[in-house]
């Protein structure tokens, strides 16, 4: 995920869900030492469905954001 100001790792978070409320991130999410508006979670193989990204952001201007949006797989 992309912000617009740059984020204060240690107050940044996020995770993602499947439909039934599991955890299917390989870990904390963690920002990009090489692009600090970047936010990634890596995920595990994730089976078809829909997904569900929560995050709260926190950024070096002390201003903060929280939200959540919806994905899809598709099966093959």
């Amino acid at each position: 995920m992309w912000f617009t100001q740059q984020l204060e790792p240690a107050f940044t978070t996020a995770t993602v869900t499947d439909g039934s409320g599991n955890n299917v991130d390989s870990g904390a999410a963690q920002v990009d030492p090489k692009d600090p508006t970047e936010l990634r979670v890596l995920l595990k193989p994730l089976p078809p469905g829909t997904y569900t990204v929560a995050w709260h952001a926190l950024s070096v201007d002390t201003h903060t954001t929280q939200g959540h949006f919806t994905f899809e797989v598709a099966g093959r």
